[in-house]
């Protein structure tokens, strides 16, 4: 399965690079686990960072990100098996349980609950 790992990126950040990095290395704790029980770990960030960059956007404050921080978790949705939604607050996490509902793929909400990959 493709795992998106959801979580606190920019919430709670004021803005400040350093605690958004802090976000998104707990967002990537995650990423070996996942890995590891046979599955490909998927982070929003991951694509949505490097898209701004070459838009020319300053960084996740810049007003380019509100067109492609999110949109980027929707259509990475598209592609996904499941979710997996870290504690804390984010706006853009819960949306992305939500999508994933509607789209009827299972919301995991913790690295217990993932299954491991069956080798059949």
């Amino acid at each position: 399965m493709m795992i998106l790992i959801a979580g606190p990126y920019a919430s709670g950040t004021g803005g400040d690079p350093e605690l958004m990095a802090e976000n998104l290395r707990r967002l990537e704790a995650a990423a070996w686990p996942i890995f590891r029980a046979g599955h490909v770990p998927m982070i929003g960030e991951w694509v949505a960072l490097p898209v701004l960059s070459s838009a020319g956007a300053t960084g996740p404050a810049d007003p380019l990100a509100a067109e492609v921080m999110y949109p980027t978790a929707e259509r990475l949705l598209q592609h996904c098996d499941a979710v997996l939604r870290l504690p804390g607050d984010s706006r853009g996490a819960d949306q992305d349980v939500a999508i994933a509902h509607d789209r009827g793929i299972p919301v995991y909400h913790s690295l217990d609950e993932v299954p491991a990959r069956s080798t059949c």
